[in-house]
């Protein structure tokens, strides 16, 4: 009898830490968590001659709010996150003149984003089943 209660307390306590640990994984947290630069727009490698000013990169705040920089103009807007959907409002952007067409081509894809895929070391953003854009962690 005591076996059986010793077993029982056991897996009681392995299901407490277990929902605890799924906490940690919150997409919320993760994003929060990190400054992203981006890795590649629209399924391909980055062209850095697109982004004179260097590597576009987002930040999401608490609070909902966004901030990035787009590889020429700074940004700050919004998002919200429900399950695995997520929309990305840039708002407001400064307005340098900009070479090439990294910049454009970077927002157009932010405004057409509707779901993401996480982990710490990759944020994925996704239109249906197209890939977007990739980001990872920024390095300081």
């Amino acid at each position: 009898m005591k076996l059986q209660q010793s077993i029982i307390a056991v897996i009681f306590i392995i299901v407490l830490v277990s929902c605890g640990s799924t906490k940690a994984i919150n997409p919320l947290n993760l994003l929060t968590g990190n400054d992203w630069a981006l890795a590649s727009l629209n399924g391909n490698s980055l062209d850095l001659s697109q982004f004179a000013g260097g590597i576009p990169s987002l930040s999401f705040l608490e609070e909902g709010r966004l901030a990035g920089f787009t590889g020429c103009n700074n940004f700050s807007g919004n998002f919200s996150l429900e399950g695995s959907g997520l929309k990305l409002d840039p708002g407001a952007i400064t307005k340098k003149m900009c070479p090439g067409t990294g910049e454009q081509d970077f927002i157009s894809a932010l405004n057409k984003v509707k779901d993401l895929k996480i982990d710490q070391d990759k944020l994925t953003l996704i239109d249906g089943g197209q890939e977007l854009m990739s980001f990872v962690p920024k390095k300081e």
